[in-house]
């Protein structure tokens, strides 16, 4: 079964399935959609998660092994796999297929990615798909965009004139969980009611300094020492540093993903289209594009990846989270030094 992520409360107040595939490449939407999924659960007797952050190494056989060999006594659980990408390997694609077409009662599948893309055609994702759901988390488009936050705010009983929904929209720039954010701390600050443009644009000037998404803003437009600043504040502030990995991660990739998409003889203006960036980023885009090469980017995202297990506790005797985080900043700016050609 297939449904779009809109549909997924509809579906989860009539029934559960055994297994269930979330992806798409809004992070907001798709943590949204995991909780809806792990609550659904949980009010039907689920109490207990499994979760796995696949990586390079990963012991499918023992998970597979360890989920089919569940005690008659023990309660009933959630296994969750999250996927940095669609692609588990063979025997990964294998342990989640054996998964999804091996059912139990006591236990919930839950596989948490990005985009599948082509991975869509996978026998895995055919599998849950044949014997669980497939949701799919699409992104809210411009256009719609600033109906998405007035409805949002008015979960916050916040009443966003046309406006100010628009003011916030440009500013967010498409980035959802920005948005999200800053509904959240005018809810706290101002409480119920009616907002004006003049009322979020103070919030938003007064929120900018230390912002996550300021932060990837600077690192990608050269901004050493702004980008240092950010992040101290960021640590003063107490944002939490899975936040901070999370919006770096995604930065880096998407700079990995667009620069393969150059090699291969992309046009810059439609590569832009593709992936959404918006025009006020297109030039620090652009400028980070032609200050990395595509090893640069590769390596850089393994370090991202080991950054975000030593904040999740994964890998707790390589280092501490701040420090971790503020070596892959350092590591950045390193890497923009070689010089490249500009693009053309």
């Amino acid at each position: 079964m297939k449904i779009n992520g809109d549909h997924l409360s509809r579906h989860l107040n009539k029934d559960l399935a055994g297994a269930y595939l979330v992806s798409g490449d809004e992070p907001l939407l798709v943590m949204e959609a995991a909780d809806s999924i792990r609550e659904a659960a949980a009010r039907r007797g689920f109490q207990h998660r499994d979760l796995n952050i696949v990586e390079r190494g990963f012991q499918w056989i023992e998970l597979e092994a360890a989920a089919e060999n569940l005690s008659l006594f023990s309660s009933r659980r959630i296994l969750e796999l999250r996927l940095p990408t669609p692609k588990p390997g063979v025997l990964g694609g294998r342990s989640i297929r054996a998964l999804a077409e091996r059912p139990n009662p006591d236990r919930l599948l839950l596989v948490v990615t990005s985009k599948l893309g082509e991975a869509a055609k996978s026998a895995w994702v055919k599998a849950i798909e044949a014997n669980g759901v497939l949701v799919q988390v699409w992104p809210v488009e411009r256009r719609h965009l600033v109906s998405w936050i007035r409805d949002r705010a008015a979960r916050s009983k916040l009443e966003l004139t046309g406006d100010a929904a628009e003011f916030l929209a440009g500013k967010v720039e498409g980035n959802l969980l920005a948005a999200d954010q800053e509904l959240i701390k005018l809810a706290l600050v101002r409480g119920e009611g009616r907002l004006s443009v003049e009322v979020v644009a103070e919030s938003v000037a007064m929120n900018a300094r230390f912002d996550v998404f300021s932060l990837t803003d600077a690192l990608i437009g050269g901004r050493t020492r702004r980008a240092f600043e950010i992040l101290d504040g960021l640590k003063t502030e107490g944002v939490t540093p899975v936040l901070i990995s999370w919006a770096l991660i995604r930065e880096l990739t998407l700079l990995a993903r667009m620069k393969v998409t150059l090699r291969q003889g992309g046009d810059l203006n439609q590569i832009f289209n593709k992936f959404k960036v918006w025009r006020q980023r297109q030039p620090i885009i652009k400028r980070a594009l032609e200050s990395h090469s595509e090893e640069s980017l590769t390596v850089l995202l393994h370090q991202a990846a080991e950054v975000d297990r030593i904040i999740k506790g994964v890998d707790v005797d390589k280092g501490r989270p701040w420090d971790a985080l503020t070596q892959l900043v350092l590591a950045f700016f390193e890497a923009s030094r070689h010089k490249t050609q500009p693009l053309v």
